[in-house]
């Protein structure tokens, strides 16, 4: 049963240390203490549970970090709201058709919280709570690789993956992105590289 803890230093570093110290060895578990640490510093613009059902999370921490007897919970809650859930669907297909390991349980936390990733305002590195950019193409190339190989020009990833889902569709979306200060960086001049 996982409970909050108060001992653990109240920091991203210090929580992120501390679930790897009971990690399996499984793919991921670097990615999901850093955006479990930041989100419990509210660093992140995921929604509660990193964007899983509760139950589908403790799922997910006792497969990944198998000895954790307690952990602390997030407090901050964020979804999208309703005209937006459209989004979350199409972002669902898209990367459920170009997981991996789709048969892994794995695969399909990982689109369910890039899913709750891609509805905050700024860079999705930064709303998933990943450390860097380089984090985020990393965790992208394993969990993702057919669709990774596709950005070929550096694309900052949630613009990518809204441009992906323009190709399938053929509706121009954008990302949530109007109020975050790297927009220009990412539809800027990358507008004129073809992806």
């Amino acid at each position: 049963m996982m409970t909050a803890m108060l001992s653990i230093p109240a920091c991203a570093q210090g929580y992120y240390d501390y679930l790897m110290q009971h990690r399996r060895g499984a793919a991921n578990e670097h990615w999901l203490a850093q955006m479990y640490a930041s989100c419990l510093l509210g660093q992140s613009a995921l929604p509660l549970y990193l964007g899983l059902p509760l139950d589908v999370f403790r799922s997910m921490m006792d497969y990944h970090f198998p000895t954790l007897k307690t952990l602390p919970l997030p407090t901050s809650i964020h979804w999208p709201t309703t005209p937006r859930l459209a989004e979350l669907e199409a972002l669902r297909t898209l990367l459920h058709q170009h997981a991996s390991n789709p048969a892994d349980s794995s695969s399909g936390w990982m689109v369910e919280i890039l899913c709750a990733g891609c509805m905050g305002d700024h860079q999705l590195w930064q709303d998933l709570g990943l450390w860097s950019q380089q984090e985020l193409s990393n965790l992208m190339h394993i969990n993702f690789h057919s669709l990774a190989k596709k950005n070929n020009n550096n694309m900052k990833w949630k613009n990518f993956l809204y441009r992906q889902l323009a190709e399938v569709d053929g509706i121009q979306r954008s990302p949530s992105c109007g109020s975050c200060i790297d927009y220009a960086a990412c539809f800027g001049a990358e507008e004129e590289v073809a992806p």
